[in-house]
């Protein structure tokens, strides 16, 4: 039997959510046990993101794994044409509802929802709330809900998040389609789904946020922007200085200091230098308590 090339690109639509799905699961399953138990030892927040295809670019990409990583403790639950209450449409993952009714209070106490783009429109805002109920009866503490890219119906739909947010103390709506909308390079093209680069840019906002929320810790900082004056021949003691994350920090250096010169984990910057005279680049690293890392070039000038 002959196969034209028209069906080729139905039976393709009709199997690429199927293989996202299963490329996606087993991305989760790789890099979830691990990241999960250093963050449990840390105390960090648990931080559950539910979202649909729009969502699933985001455990595609490492460096935006690693940005929504950052300082909570974090588990995806993306797979495209998920549905909040209505049936999910094919593959037909667990619906939003099904999730709560699964996992109940183990999905929180911080929800970040990315749903919304396979729902009807006239249905919408029943479905938020009765989201929104289900979240409140498991103990759901925050819930930060992004809004959608794209035109009618998802404006209105956005409007009527907003209205939602404003009976629902525990709603955060943030703002994806303002951040994003104009960003083209961040999207395929249909202007929905995202490219690598725009999956890096949903995780900062929605690390931002969650920053900002008191819910995950935020970035360490190097503080230190300058260094005394070390003389040859003469003690030298400066004190490296960085803020934010979570303490103690460790202090490192990429590659070698001046001759005589030490730095200690503790951030101190001592010894007798023996180079000679000049200009001295450092880049020093601060990590803090949880992993979070920060670097800065410092300049040492020896005289």
């Amino acid at each position: 039997m002959t196969t034209s090339l028209e069906q080729l690109k139905v039976l393709r639509r009709a199997l690429l959510p199927v293989l996202v799905a299963a490329v996606v699961a087993g991305v989760l399953a790789a890099t979830t046990d691990g990241a999960d138990a250093g963050a449990k030892a840390n105390g960090l927040q648990h931080v559950t993101l539910i979202g649909d295809s729009v969502a699933t670019a985001l455990p595609l990409d490492n460096v935006a794994v690693q940005i929504l990583r950052s300082g909570d403790d974090l588990d995806l639950e993306v797979a495209p044409c998920r549905r909040l209450v209505n049936p999910s449409c094919p593959p037909s993952p667990p619906n939003t509802m099904d999730l709560i009714r699964q996992r109940g209070a183990a999905l929180g106490p911080n929800i970040v929802m990315v749903v919304g783009y396979n729902e009807y429109a006239d249905e919408w805002a029943d479905s938020v709330e009765t989201t929104l109920d289900a979240f409140e009866r498991v103990g759901i503490e925050r819930i930060f809900w992004l809004t959608m890219i794209g035109h009618y119906p998802y404006l209105k739909m956005n409007d009527e998040l907003r209205a939602a947010a404003e009976k629902h103390p525990k709603l955060t709506v943030v703002d994806w389609y303002g951040h994003s909308k104009n960003h083209p390079e961040w999207f395929q093209d249909d202007g929905l789904h995202l490219g690598g680069i725009g999956a890096q840019a949903m995780a900062r906002l929605i690390r931002r946020k969650l920053v900002d929320a008191g819910v995950a810790v935020p970035p360490v900082l190097v503080k230190t922007h300058t260094l005394p004056v070390a003389r040859h021949g003469k003690p030298y003691s400066a004190r490296l200085q960085a803020v934010s994350g979570r303490r103690p920090y460790a202090w490192s250096v990429a590659g070698r200091l001046p001759l005589g010169l030490h730095l200690r984990p503790s951030g101190v910057l001592w010894g007798v230098a023996r180079a000679r005279p000049g200009l001295f680049t450092l880049t020093v690293r601060a990590k803090d308590a949880i992993g979070q890392i920060d670097t800065r070039k410092l300049v040492l000038r020896l005289r």
